[in-house]
């Protein structure tokens, strides 16, 4: 037998080997995928995240199937803290609800989410903070070499879905600048989902509205005028924590998110 043969039959082996593990892999996937969705998750959506229980049944499918394979393909890992369904429903569901309307998409550039126990500061440090520093509750950092990685405040996230409308919601706000980083710019110009006929009208729509949070005559969290990708996220927690109060104060500002995120207009 020759040296050839043995070697081109290890890898043949080699290659089906790995063929074997990847099917078993993938089918062990979709069982997980195809779960029935538990009844106690379903609660939980339903008294904290206003967005799913507005849903009619179908959709609320469709949401929990994102929810599944959100969890699925994500770490979601504690720091310095505990975390339980509830904790892992509410990051799927910030995830999902600005992208709802594209069911195939799952974030491909994010591997982890991080849950802190509290405020932090850039140096991701939770006490001993020095001035006020420790005033993140959110962040994305690409700096971790396991690709991108979104870090949220525990209490921030839980109070961003208390089941109540308001104006803030920190996951939103993360998972909104990374889809407005899917062109390769953070720069409150997602092109990804916005087509280009209609940059030059955000942008003098973002121009508008910062003038008016200048004058003091806009009820828009004044961090909007940070730049155009702060401004982008700030307002979207608004519009989809508050559509019907979003929509009677910024109706311009509405019809311009609705197309972004492909939201039915009120």
């Amino acid at each position: 037998m020759s040296k050839q043969f043995i070697i081109i039959t290890v890898v043949i082996a080699i290659l089906v080997i790995a063929l074997l593990a990847y099917l078993r892999s993938r089918k062990n996937f979709q069982q997980k995928l195809n779960k029935k969705f538990p009844d106690q998750w379903k609660a939980i959506l339903s008294k904290d995240v206003k967005f799913y229980a507005q849903l009619n049944n179908a959709d609320k499918s469709l949401f929990e199937q994102r929810v599944q394979l959100f969890l699925l393909t994500k770490d979601i890992e504690p720091v310095d803290t505990e975390i339980d369904d509830t904790i892992r429903l509410l990051v799927a569901s910030s995830a999902i609800i600005p992208t709802f309307a594209f069911p195939d998409y799952n974030y491909p550039k994010i591997r982890t989410v991080l849950i802190y126990p509290g405020n932090f500061d850039e140096k991701y440090q939770t006490r001993n903070f020095k001035g006020n520093d420790g005033n993140i509750i959110g962040m994305v950092d690409s700096r971790f070499q396991n690709g991108t990685t979104v870090i949220l405040s525990k209490p921030g996230l839980i109070s961003a879905f208390d089941g109540s409308s308001h104006k803030e919601n920190v996951g939103i706000h993360e998972f909104v600048h990374l889809l407005d980083k899917e062109d390769g710019e953070v720069d409150g110009i997602p092109e990804a989902l916005l087509k280009h006929e209609y940059v030059g009208p955000w942008l003098r729509e973002i121009k508008n509205e910062m003038r008016r949070i200048e004058k003091g005559h806009s009820d828009i969290n004044p961090y909007a005028l940070t730049n155009n990708a702060e401004f982008l996220a700030v307002v979207s927690e608004y519009f989809f924590d508050n559509p019907e109060k979003f929509h009677n104060r910024h109706p311009e500002l509405y019809q311009r998110l609705s197309m972004i995120f492909n939201q039915p207009k009120i």
